[in-house]
Formats: C-alpha cells, sequence, structure tokens
C-alpha cells in the first residue's frame, strides 16, 4: 500500500505500517536481537511461513527491517531492525508495558516485556 499518497495522517501512515496481527511482534523479537525465518516462526506460535513471509516483506517494504541473505548452502536469511525500525522502540514498550499492566482485564496472558 502507498501510505504517503492514501493516508495522509502521519498516524493513520503508522498504524496501517504495523496494525497487521503479527508485525508488533515480529518488531518484538527483532528487539532482542537478528533473527533468522525459523527463529521468528518459532518465537511467534501459531503464524505459518507463509503469513510470515507476507508480514515480513511488508515490513522490509516499509522500512522497518531489513533483510540479509547469504549465499550459503543451504541459504541463510537475517532479518533485523534498521535504525527506522529500532526508533519505535520507545512506543512498543510502552505498549507492552500497558498491555501487561492491563492484562486481566484484556482477557489474555502476560508475557515479559521485552
Amino acid at each position: 500500500m502507498g501510505y504517503n499518497t492514501k493516508l495522509a495522517c502521519p498516524v493513520q501512515r503508522t498504524i496501517a505500517m504495523i496494525a497487521d496481527k503479527y508485525k508488533i511482534l515480529v518488531l518484538e523479537e527483532l528487539l532482542e536481537d537478528t533473527r533468522r525465518f525459523g527463529d521468528l516462526q518459532r518465537a511467534l506460535k501459531g503464524i505459518t511461513p507463509k503469513v510470515l513471509t507476507r508480514q515480513l516483506r511488508d515490513l522490509e517494504r516499509d522500512g522497518l527491517i531489513s533483510r540479509v541473505s547469504y549465499p550459503e548452502i543451504p541459504p541463510r536469511v537475517e532479518y533485523s531492525l534498521t535504525p527506522l525500525g529500532r526508533s519505535l522502540q520507545p512506543a512498543l514498550a510502552d505498549l507492552f508495558s500497558w498491555a501487561h499492566e492491563h492484562a486481566a482485564e484484556l482477557g489474555g496472558r502476560s508475557k515479559a516485556v521485552a
């Protein structure tokens, strides 16, 4: 999606970039360290390879993560946050903190804050 042309408000564009079901969780995993596809899939229980691939491509297209492919056999691909993606850390930390504080009211289980 061309966020710049379809959404005029920067808040709307930001929400559109990270609002899919797993994108914030992918960003959370990458805040900790560079990850490979399989590592991300194991960390995000329940995500299918197809959905994870789509989420990673979207995040890369939007400039939040980078993808590095190493010419090895078998091929090795690593994902990490770009400086723009890393700049989301304070906002994500606040979101995770709020979610954990209100987990009981939200009807979910609490996971340790990243």
